[in-house]
């Protein structure tokens, strides 16, 4: 039998033992997705971490609300517009608040950056080891395998000690950046034929400058706005509770007591997922494709055509999506997305693509109106854009490229990861997480082989 035809009857019994009737999720009451009947998360756990709110339950039922984002009780509004008005940087706070529980002071936070900024290096024979010498076409899957190989170096990497995991959290936090920049330097070089750059991490730049110049370096340059709209988005993914894919992932994993590295690469395998991160990617490439078919980037009545005809499959790369649209929690708004917005204006005008900005905010405020035709009347779902809307318009201007999207989150969202990690293994109800499955296939006898059907 040759392999093909061997593959193909393979996939065919595969295909087979993987169907389950949908009628039988409904007769056992299984929360598919871990999702209630009325599209809400099942509650799986406690934590002190961060809040999404995005709906309220009113009598009983879903009731939308415009959207919030708390990391240990403070509203991401209230975080962002803290250290921009001190016109400063806020990463090394917003970790230290998620690590820690409070706001630093001044004395703790410049302490905290400094220790921070130290751990930013890699050993030489680690980057050439791991990262030059092995190819790889994707940074995160260089990432990936980067933090398996942080296990060989750590000379304590098992102890779930809470003093040894915040010891490996910092590191890992601070070795997050100068990994991905790197990955991406070997990437650019193996396959897209440039010169190869490894510049050692600088102590004196923030997290969001530090990462600029290892991807850019002097000769290139970055503007003190571009900077600011880097670390505010580092600030906006750092954490979005515990029932996002990668953190839940995290979360899982940690609970059986397993080492931080493998927890953060599982982490990593979640996020690299189309459902998960990329969304950004995707709205980019939607948005490349509408300023080609539309004309008039200003008419309300041709940008309204052309999402329709994303929505009917004729547009785009006919998936029927409107990228950037819609949220598992946030439904009137998600307050990352409106943040983020009024920082990418000042980016669009510093770099002459306002109208570009423009184009955004129309299919912004057209979609749901469209969404709403689309589905019905008596339709009552509510959308609104969300954080990766303007996230890749903002990482476009950057001059970055989208190799580099999802890696920049998961840079932000390591410090989420961590702070689970670390309440997971420490508060008193620990217990591995392990959810039931009903098996619905039935019994079967064991057949001898000689009696076994051969067609």
């Amino acid at each position: 039998m040759s392999d093909t035809n061997f593959f193909s009857k393979l996939e065919t019994s595969v295909r087979k033992s993987c169907q389950i009737d949908n009628k039988l999720f409904d007769e056992f009451e299984v929360k598919r997705g871990l999702r209630n009947q009325d599209g809400t998360g099942v509650l799986v756990g406690l934590t002190n971490v961060g809040n999404v709110v995005g709906y309220q339950k009113i009598d009983g039922k879903v009731v939308a609300v415009p959207g919030r984002l708390l990391y240990r009780g403070i509203d991401i509004d209230d975080i962002t517009q803290g250290f921009q008005k001190e016109d400063r940087h806020g990463f090394d706070e917003t970790v230290f608040l998620l690590l820690a529980g409070y706001l630093p002071n001044k004395e703790e936070l410049a302490e905290f950056s400094e220790h921070l900024a130290g751990l930013r290096s890699l050993p030489d024979d680690f980057v050439k080891d791991m990262i030059l010498s092995m190819k790889g076409k994707d940074v995160l899957n260089i990432l990936a395998r980067s933090v398996l190989g942080l296990y060989t170096l750590d000379e304590n990497p098992d102890s779930i000690a809470l003093n040894n995991m915040i010891r490996q959290s910092l590191s890992m936090i601070a070795k997050f950046p100068t990994i991905v920049a790197y990955s991406y330097q070997a990437l650019r070089h193996l396959y897209k034929g440039k010169t190869l750059s490894i510049r050692h991490p600088q102590p004196n730049l923030t997290t969001a400058e530090n990462f600029l110049y290892l991807i850019k370096g002097d000769c290139h340059g970055y503007s003190k706005l571009e900077a600011d709209l880097l670390d505010l988005i580092l600030v906006l993914h750092a954490e979005h509770g515990g029932g996002n894919n990668s953190t839940f992932t995290m979360r899982v994993t940690s609970s059986s007591e397993t080492d931080l590295y493998s927890s953060v690469t599982s982490a990593i395998g979640s996020l690299k997922g189309p459902l998960h991160g990329g969304a950004n990617v995707r709205v980019l490439e939607m948005m490349e494709d509408m300023k080609i078919h539309v004309k008039n980037w200003t008419s309300e009545t041709e940008v309204t055509e052309h999402l329709l005809k994303i929505l009917n499959k004729k547009a785009n790369d006919n998936s029927g999506k409107i990228y950037g649209i819609g949220h598992a929690v946030y439904t009137i708004s998600d307050p990352r997305a409106a943040i983020l917005k009024a920082k990418a204006r000042e980016l669009a005008i510093e770099k002459g693509r306002l109208e570009e900005f423009e184009l955004y905010s129309l299919v912004e405020r057209l979609t749901p109106e469209v969404f709403r035709v689309f589905k019905g009347e008596k339709s009552t779902k509510v959308v609104c854009i969300n954080v990766d809307f303007y996230s890749g318009f903002v990482y476009a201007c950057l001059d970055i490229s989208k190799e580099l999207y999802t890696p920049l989150f998961a840079i932000g969202r390591v410090s989420g990861w961590c702070a689970h990690r670390n309440e997971e293994l420490t508060f008193a109800a620990k217990r591995i997480i392990r959810p039931a499955f009903k098996n619905v296939y039935g019994e079967h006898k064991y057949i001898p082989m000689n009696e076994r059907d051969l067609k």
